[in-house]
């Protein structure tokens, strides 16, 4: 459960999985987030199978919903926050952001 609560994400993809279990541990189905947010189920099911097709804002919304916020922690270079060396790239997104 530590983790859904701190989750620490690296890479994008990671970002998906955590959206999912962070609504689930607040008890949420997709339907009940979107009321919160004024979105439709199909558009919350859309956000968590690609949460890169959704603007900064629009995911600091998503996550303000979920009663979570975002906090950016300094690591060494090289290093992941458990002290392991990282092997990941950073890519940068082409896609257009998405509406809501």
């Amino acid at each position: 459960m530590a983790d859904v609560i701190n989750p620490v994400i690296q890479v994008p993809a990671q970002l998906s999985s955590h959206l999912r279990a962070l609504r689930k541990a607040n008890k949420l189905s997709q339907a009940e987030l979107g009321t919160r947010l004024g979105l439709s189920q199909a558009r919350i099911a859309r956000i968590e199978g690609d949460p890169l097709s959704i603007s900064v804002d629009q995911l600091l919304r998503v996550l303000a919903a979920l009663g979570v916020r975002v906090i950016l922690e300094s690591i060494s270079a090289g290093q992941d926050s458990t002290g392991r060396g990282t092997a990941t790239k950073t890519r940068r997104s082409t896609r257009p952001k998405g509406d809501w």
